[in-house]
């Protein structure tokens, strides 16, 4: 199993970055795909998850508006597009998939709900 997360980069305010998360060796159509962040010295938070089978996202209430969750069944990939980024965004963001069929959408915050993780990507946002 795979995870290849991509896109991050120096932006500046204001500015928008699409990132990318290429899975591969692991079954999605029931899966729960997530993007989490974790800022220098701070806890890994959760941003947003999207369910694969049916499109259906959720997002963390600070990032609503901001950022938006996709997938594309066909390559296997999700996307997390972040516009209007701050300098607050600054964070390594990680991708995540939970295989199982997990409706229990409280617990797709929860970073011990995915079973595997990506290496991350870095998105610094200049002010």
């Amino acid at each position: 199993v795979q995870l290849q997360a991509s896109g991050g980069g120096l932006v500046q305010a204001g500015e928008s970055l699409r990132l990318s998360c290429s899975v591969s060796g692991l079954s999605l159509g029931s899966a729960v795909m997530g993007w989490f962040r974790q800022a220098p010295g701070k806890e890994r938070e959760f941003v947003a998850a999207i369910q694969w089978y049916n499109a259906r996202p959720l997002y963390v209430d600070s990032l609503k508006g901001r950022f938006t969750i996709s997938r594309d069944r066909a390559t296997n990939t999700v996307f997390l597009q972040m516009n209007s980024l701050k300098p607050e965004d600054t964070a390594v963001y990680y991708c995540a998939a939970d295989p199982t069929y997990n409706v229990d959408r409280t617990s797709w915050s929860c970073p011990d709900t995915y079973n595997y993780w990506g290496q991350g990507t870095l998105v610094t946002v200049s002010s």
